[in-house]
């Protein structure tokens, strides 16, 4: 649960018990210094926030992991189901087939105001096949699953018993109790010329000097834990929250501003959040964490205090998930 700093509940901070699994960890809840001042205006105001405490997996949710939900439920996500032509009046109907959003590395240097130069749209794109329906994910099962749009996520934390984190418990558990910090190591962006996380070096997108070993996603806990003991809470894959996206993070109002993603135009069931100043109308979710294709000349978003809107019918190549349970 996440509360305003005026209201005087106190937060539950003591660890409840034993974790509900193994591989999840006790966030303590408490007040934090959530945002930055420092980077893109839709992560101001810095605002104290306070959150119970909660657990949270250690590590983005992987394919073999996925792989379970699917087997148990028959579960099909919406990478794989063809569009609705109802949907999409005056579509050409052999447009609307299944696929999803693969990042795809220009030969040169391109303008960085659009995104879909690097973005493509690939029939048959799915978790199983992460880039392309020739492509599969058998030596990446410890690798993050990709690929999936926020109502797959959810149904997965369903299945588990779980949930989605709030944007103010994600942030809360990235920072690992550091106050006031670039990264969720510190300041430093390289400490002693050690890489903490799975992002771009070099000139995104055309030159990745692949520096910490990763051209993609890497797998699960490659790189070191922050003081919470969770991994990959910078880089790898982003992470879907449950809470609707607003350029203001203390308002209600949403906007859209520029993306960094595809949009991905699928139909959709829930009308919340539609802002009529998006021509897709299409509602928006918080993510956190950025990616391995976030660099310093482009979308510097492997932050804490970083975040994302990402339209809910969309799955990319690069967008993962993480679930918490929160104690009765």
């Amino acid at each position: 649960m996440t509360r305003t700093t005026d209201e005087r509940t106190k937060p539950v901070t003591e660890l409840p018990g034993d974790p509900p699994e193994p591989e999840m960890e006790w966030i303590p809840g408490g007040t934090f210094r959530m945002g930055s001042e420092d980077f893109y205006p839709e992560e101001k105001p810095v605002r104290a926030v306070t959150v119970d405490g909660f657990w949270m997996n250690r590590t983005p949710t992987t394919n073999r992991e996925f792989a379970a939900f699917v087997a148990d439920t028959g579960y099909t996500t919406l990478a794989e189901r063809d569009p609705d032509p109802a949907d999409y009046p005056g579509a050409n109907p052999d447009d609307l087939v299944s696929g999803s959003a693969v990042f795809t590395q220009p030969r040169g240097s391109v303008p960085l105001r659009n995104p879909n130069r690097w973005w493509n749209y690939v029939p048959g794109a799915d978790w199983r096949h992460p880039f392309g329906p020739d492509s599969d994910i058998g030596d990446k099962m410890d690798h993050p699953v990709v690929h999936v749009a926020y109502e797959d996520a959810m149904e997965f934390a369903e299945w588990a018993g779980k949930t989605l984190p709030t944007e103010a418990q994600w942030e809360r558990a990235a920072r690992g109790g550091l106050e006031h910090k670039r990264f969720v190591w510190g300041d430093e962006h390289v400490p002693d010329g050690r890489l903490m996380a799975n992002t771009w070096q070099g000139e995104f997108p055309h030159e990745n000097t692949v520096l910490d070993g990763y051209e993609r996603t890497s797998p699960v806990a490659s790189f070191p834990s922050n003081e919470f003991g969770l991994f990959d809470m910078a880089g790898n894959v982003w992470e879907w929250t449950r809470d609707w996206y607003s350029d203001d993070p203390t308002s209600d109002e949403s906007e859209s501003p520029s993306c960094c993603t595809p949009t991905n135009p699928r139909g959709v069931t829930e009308a919340q959040s539609v802002d009529p100043r998006d021509p897709t109308e299409m509602p928006r979710k918080v993510l956190k964490g950025g990616s391995h294709l976030c660099a310093p000349n482009y979308c510097f978003r492997y932050r804490p205090a970083a975040r994302y809107p990402e339209p809910i019918d969309t799955s990319t190549s690069h967008v993962g998930f993480r679930c918490v349970v929160e104690p009765d």
